[in-house]
């Protein structure tokens, strides 16, 4: 679509078979990924890259067209109000998928969904003041606060059987000595926790009771398993959605984070208020082309994500089967969503296990204590790979803990 509002017709026409090609993806080798070029792929050559949480299946045949019709016409200066404005009815459009009416007109694009969180930061927590951070936890959720003088309070996740359960008491502790934010991140990256109805409104609860404001980061909705739901916390009524400040974005499903175009769904009037006398800066920042790709991506990529959950789910199915038998002994609470996986891998007496399977297996892991102090012995995992790849991953990994005589 131009900024005139006419419709390409090649960019939907190619998305009724969705375009997507397992076969393709499990073909790839790591020689190939590298030659794509992305940092997951480079930063360490030869290894498999299982750390930064991006997909290695291409785009959707939609998006490369909308993206290659762009160049052409040379659609590449800063990003005009009508792309901005395609963005949020796109956006709109996408969140039907859980149940969610939102109004286009508190849909304001950014760069991503860590600008939004530091606006979030600078604009309603504010220097001096503290924010609620459950771990283990996505990383700059960590590290980002303290650049504005806001300071971070680690509540962990509490295992239960296979799940993940909020201390509500440690967090209405950290509410009721003065804390006033909480960063929600549903599903949740890194262990891959989808909250319930019930967890949101108990939280909810919290909030109200203390006056505290929610940033939602909901980027990886999409990605919620057979059994579980996504619900948009803005969405469960208006208490929640005043409440609220949310964020999303299509880069994780549609693997365009390169492409800077993010979304802030700005539910209580005060917050969009705010948005347009002081965050004109975060939107200009937003990639013409990210405007693009995204809302090529929401109107015609459906079909084409179908089959990346399919595919995930795929490799999940092995993610769980290697943990069950050869890595019996690590600890793992298996994802409800994301395409992440938290290993702990404590139990085998290892503290730094990011380094050692860099070092000995030649795969690229996340230290878990880059995602809090509850992090040490763990990793996060990203296996959003070619399924093979997925395989190989497990084989060096396990080979190497069996010359050490650790399995």
């Amino acid at each position: 679509m131009d900024m005139n509002g006419t419709a390409y017709a090649t960019t939907l026409d190619r998305t009724l078979d969705g375009g997507f090609d397992a076969a393709r993806i499990d073909a790839e080798s790591i020689e190939e990924l590298e030659r794509i070029g992305s940092d997951k792929w480079t930063r360490h050559p030869g290894c498999i890259g299982a750390f930064i949480a991006e997909m290695d299946y291409g785009l959707a045949p939609c998006v490369a067209e909308a993206i290659e019709q762009a160049t052409a016409r040379g659609a590449l200066g800063y990003i005009p109000d009508p792309w901005k404005r395609e963005v949020a009815r796109s956006c709109a459009a996408w969140q039907l998928r859980y149940d969610w009416t939102v109004n286009p007109a508190v849909i304001r694009p950014v760069p991503d969904v860590l600008e939004a969180f530091e606006v979030f930061l600078r604009e309603i927590v504010r220097s001096g003041n503290a924010i609620v951070v459950p771990t283990p936890a996505y990383m700059p959720f960590l590290s980002v606060p303290r650049l504005y003088g806001v300071d971070v309070i680690e509540i962990p996740m509490l295992r239960a059987g296979d799940g993940w359960l909020f201390d509500f008491d440690a967090i209405e502790r950290a509410f009721a000595g003065g804390c006033r934010a909480f960063t929600l991140c549903n599903p949740h990256n890194p262990i891959g926790k989808v909250l319930t109805l019930d967890e949101m409104l108990r939280l909810s609860d919290l909030a109200a009771k203390y006056d505290v404001r929610i940033f939602s980061d909901e980027i990886h909705a999409p990605f919620v398993y057979q059994g579980y739901r996504h619900v948009p916390f803005a969405s469960i009524d208006e208490r929640t959605a005043m409440q609220a400040f949310t964020s999303t974005s299509a880069s994780k499903s549609f693997n365009i984070p390169g492409t800077k175009c993010a979304q802030v769904i700005l539910t209580n009037p005060d917050d969009l208020d705010m948005w347009m006398r002081n965050a004109e800066w975060s939107e200009h920042q937003t990639a013409t082309i990210g405007a693009i790709a995204t809302t090529a991506a929401y109107d015609g990529g459906g079909a084409w994500f179908d089959g990346v959950l399919r595919y995930i789910e795929r490799n999940i199915a092995l993610v769980n089967e290697e943990m069950r038998t050869r890595f019996s002994r690590v600890r793992y609470v298996p994802p409800q969503g994301t395409y992440i996986a938290w290993l702990d891998f404590s139990p085998l007496g290892l503290d730094d296990p990011a380094g050692y399977f860099l070092e000995k297996a030649g795969v690229a892991l996340t230290d878990g204590r880059e995602c809090g102090e509850c992090g040490a012995g763990c990793v996060r995992m990203n296996f959003a790979m070619p399924y093979p790849l997925l395989g190989e991953c497990f084989d060096r990994m396990h080979a190497a803990l069996e010359a050490d005589g650790l399995v």
